[in-house]
Order: C-alpha cells, then structure tokens, then sequence
C-alpha cells in the first residue's frame, strides 16, 4: 500500500509534539506528513473530524498466537501457569503453516490498526518446518509476516528470534521447540534473507531478538550483538519467578542484573515484561535508556506478576505497551489495565501520572508513544518530515467531550470502548474508516479458514 501523493486533513483538535492545538490542518505527501498548521480553518475539500492523536506502537507481538485466544482457558491438572499454557502452545505451534501464519497475521494486524496501533514490533521465533528443518528460503515464516504487514499496511519492526536453548547453562532445547532453534550461521542467514523481504516495506525495521537469557548462552549473546549494531534488541526477561531462581542458580545474579552487568544496554533496547525486578534493577533498566516493554492484558492472562510501573516512572524510565499473545488487541486496553494493576500494587489511584501531567491518559499515552517509538527504532508524532500515521476519535463514542484535549484520552483509555478509534490512516493511506479495515472481509475470511483448518 502506498500514501496518495497529496492529501488534506482538518481537525478540531489534534495532540501534537507540543500538546493540544485546535484548528489543526495537516497536508501529507507521499505517505509523510509534509506541513502541519494550527488555528486554521479548513482547507477546501479536507477530511474533516473531532480529535486526532498520533498513531501507537505495538511494542510486543507474538502474532500467530491470535489464533489461540480463548482456547487455553481450561484448567487441566494441577495449578494452572505460564509453563501449562506455554505446553498448549507448543502443541498448537506445530501444526502452522507458512499461509496460515499469514491469514492469522493479518488478521492481528488489521485488529492493531482499528484498536489505533499503526506500527507493530513483531517477535517472531517460528523459523523451521513441522518437522524442525529450516525452509528452502530461511526466512519463509518470516517473510510471511512481511506479506501480512503490506497486505494490511501496519508499519512493522521485524524482529527474527534466536532461540537455541531450553534452559539456563546450555540445556538442550525440547521437542516442542524444534521450529524456534537456531544456531549462529543460520541466525545469519536468516536475518539477511528477512531483509530482503521487507526491502521494498515503507519504513521497514530490522532488528533482533535473543529470546531470553534461558535460551541464548552469554558467548551467543555477543555474536548476535555483533550481528547488528545499530537496529532494535529486544529480549524477554525475568517474566516468571521461575526465570529468576533459575537465573540466579545458573549465574549467582536475578536476569536484569546479569544483563545490565554483562550487556551494554542502552537505549536500542527493549526490555519485554521485567516483571520480577527488584528496586536496583528497575533503577537500572532507567538509566541506561532501555525501554520497559509492557505487555499488561497478557501478564494479566498468564500470571505472571506486575512490574514496578510507578518505581519506574519515578526514576524517569521509559516503557511502552504490546499485545504480546493477542489474547486481546486494544490500545486502550493495555493503557488502562497498565494504570489499573499499579492501582492494586500501591492501593492508590492516578499512579501513572508522570511529573508535569494532570491526566492520567494523557501520561500513559504520550509515554507508550515516545517508548514505542524508541522500541521500533522509528520517529512517532504528528510532525512534518514524519510518517503520516494517526487515529482519529469517534465524536459518536464520545460525544460530551466536545472541547478535546486530555478528558478525550482519558475518557478513550478509560471507557474501554475500542470503537472510540473511528479513523487510521497509516503512511497516508485512510486504512480504517468507519471503525472498520477496509479489507477487512477479504482478512476476515482467510482467517476463519486457516483456523478451520488448524482446530479440525
């Protein structure tokens, strides 16, 4: 998909790097946003609406795992955890397909771009074959996931994953994981050939992601930081209790204070979930510039604990929110179950609200913004030179919050309503209209099949 050579919008008010302006006029061209005006009146012929926010980035996406959501949620034997759901996943995991990675992904990616998300960072670890042996091309899976991407026009930062290990110390990898593994020169080949995929995407982003420190080795690590010195890292860590007390009989340090000690963490980083750190560590993760990924409505989903948002807030940390397992795919959603679960931690309200704000939605929206921006490796907001990518708000869904500014955000984050996002336009192109993909029929029906076909 690609941006009209010329187009004309007007809002009544529109969040920019600045803050609210009202009278908001912003000409694109050529998928960017080439001049912004405010206090104006509408242009002759311009798309016109109430209120316009720069467009989120999903930080976290494991997307083929839409297909799962509501199947796990049957307790078998025992207590239910992150390591029974994780054996559902790896029984579901080997039946996919290359086609049907890419009707499940595109079906995530058009519900992100109507929940208001316009880029995604895509963790992506199904590499092999059924039976674990690489595709002809290494990078077939993945260039699925490209497909997916230009065949709904979310913006995407591809992150192939390194997983060779099932465990702390070397452990050899389980049967349920033969279409994660890699070893180094196929790692490489692997990232080259993904980008050659996305060569032709807009505002294709390659980075990379060891899995988690149980699944790369410390001399693995620094071969796949070398592979790559300037685009995206990012790594699941100290997720689960069980993480820690593994990590910490493995290497005598918790996973955040191994990595912080023994990586050169900064601010290309993103850190996925970080939920079991202590005081020092979160103190850490802030100064060092790396980005807090926070995926709340799966941590929720899986049990897995709640991070220290307001310690890291505090210390001038930065975060952002992804959808992760795609349980459920909402900006809203992630903002507000993020506020909520630090409400539960500290017994208080409005905890999210960083120094300088008075809205608790308009700090945790400008926060995922700029964090998932950093995370992506893009330029986020409604700026010239910018992509064009912006959500606008239903006047419908919202209707007494007439005058915009921050009651809109918190009125979106808060109500829990998706359909509050009414338009999405990505790189230029009006990709959401009505609430609703524009392919979303076409999506939809794909979907429904590879499904079929993989529950039959």
């Amino acid at each position: 998909m690609a941006g009209k050579s010329s187009e004309h919008l007007w809002f009544d008010h529109a969040l920019l790097p600045s803050g609210w302006a009202s009278g908001v006029a912003i000409t694109i061209e050529g998928g960017l946003i080439a001049a912004v005006s405010v206090d104006v009146a509408p242009p002759s012929g311009a798309v016109r609406g109430r209120s316009l926010l720069p467009g989120l980035t999903n930080l976290h996406s494991h997307a083929f795992q839409r297909a799962m959501s509501g199947l796990t949620e049957v307790r078998g034997n025992g207590q239910g955890s992150f390591w029974s759901w994780r054996n559902l996943l790896y029984r579901f995991v080997s039946r996919i397909g290359p086609e049907d990675i890419h009707a499940i992904t595109a079906m995530a990616y058009a519900e992100m771009l109507e929940a208001g998300f316009t880029r995604v960072c895509e963790f992506h670890y199904v590499h092999n074959d059924q039976s674990g042996q690489r595709y002809a091309d290494p990078a077939e899976m993945a260039g699925q996931v490209v497909r997916a991407a230009g065949d709904t026009g979310l913006g995407l930062t591809l992150l192939p994953v390194f997983y060779a290990h099932s465990g702390f110390g070397e452990q050899p990898p389980m049967d349920g994981q033969k279409r994660f593994l890699s070893d180094l020169e196929g790692f490489a080949a692997l990232l080259e050939a993904a980008r050659k995929h996305g060569a032709n995407q807009p505002d294709f982003v390659l980075g990379l992601a060891p899995h988690s420190l149980r699944a790369v080795t410390p001399a693995e690590l620094k071969a796949l930081l070398g592979m790559d010195k300037a685009g995206p890292v990012h790594i699941h860590i100290a997720e689960q209790e069980k993480e820690v007390e593994d990590c910490l009989a493995w290497s005598g340090a918790r996973p955040v204070e191994w990595l912080l000690h023994n990586a050169d963490v900064g601010p290309r980083w993103c850190l996925v979930h970080a939920t079991h750190t202590n005081d020092r560590e979160i103190h850490g993760i802030a100064k060092t510039g790396a980005v807090a990924g926070l995926c709340p409505v799966t941590e929720a989903n899986l049990g897995d604990g709640l991070f220290d948002g307001h310690a890291f807030v505090s210390y001038g940390g930065h975060y952002g929110v992804g959808t992760d397992s795609n349980v459920s795919i909402s900006a809203a959603d992630e903002l507000r179950m993020l506020e909520y679960s630090q409400r539960f931690k500290t017994l208080s309200r409005n905890v999210m609200t960083g120094e300088g704000y008075a809205s608790t939605g308009r700090s945790l929206f400008e926060h995922a913004l700029s964090g998932g921006g950093r995370a992506a490796g893009i330029a986020v907001g409604l700026a010239p030179g910018n992509p064009a990518d912006m959500a606008a708000l239903s006047a419908a869904v919202l209707p007494e919050v007439a005058d915009g500014g921050d009651r809109v955000l918190d009125a979106w984050v808060f109500r829990g309503k998706n359909q509050a996002i009414s338009d999405v336009w990505r790189r230029g192109d009006h990709i959401v209209q009505g609430g609703q993909h524009i392919h979303r029929p076409s999506i939809e029906a794909r979907y429904k099949a590879a499904l079929g076909k993989l529950l039959a």
